[in-house]
């Protein structure tokens, strides 16, 4: 008895400690400022008349100088996943989500394809963000070239 009570206090315990250290990994984060929520899906399949939910993951987005750190949510790296040098980036198409991806991802979010470097990605990320994020790539040093369609 005394033995499941002390193994259920250690669980609980080391749930508590986990979502905390979430929690301030989040927070670190998003110290500097220049952060939003971004959802990225890297190079997905071609043109699809009806795309899936499938690659889809959840993650914040900051600004740093000329390009964007992307972070999983649900990580505890304190590294970016993903690093998009502002002028690799080439906007393709701007979409509202279609069939199963307005499941997989925030009920406001507008998805931006895109191209870094050779590779196609996915953004989707909420209106407001989407516009501070066009204006950072429309606000390029000048001499830097700038693909927004």
């Amino acid at each position: 008895m005394v033995l499941a009570l002390l193994v259920g206090g250690v669980v609980v315990a080391l749930v508590v400690v986990g979502l905390f250290v979430f929690g301030l990994r989040r927070r670190l984060i998003q110290r500097s400022g220049g952060t939003f929520d971004c959802s990225l899906r890297w190079d997905p399949p071609p043109s699809e008349s009806e795309p899936s939910g499938k690659g889809w993951v959840y993650g914040v987005a900051r600004y740093n100088g000329d390009r964007v750190e992307w972070f999983r949510v649900f990580s505890y790296a304190p590294r970016p996943r993903r690093i998009l040098e502002r002028a690799s980036i080439e906007v393709l198409e701007r979409r509202t989500p279609k069939g199963e991806e307005e499941l997989a991802l925030l009920s406001d979010a507008v998805v931006l394809a895109c191209r870094h470097g050779g590779t196609r990605l996915e953004l989707a990320m909420s209106d407001d963000a989407l516009t501070g994020f066009l204006a950072w790539l429309e606000a390029a040093p000048p001499g830097q070239r700038v693909n927004v369609a």
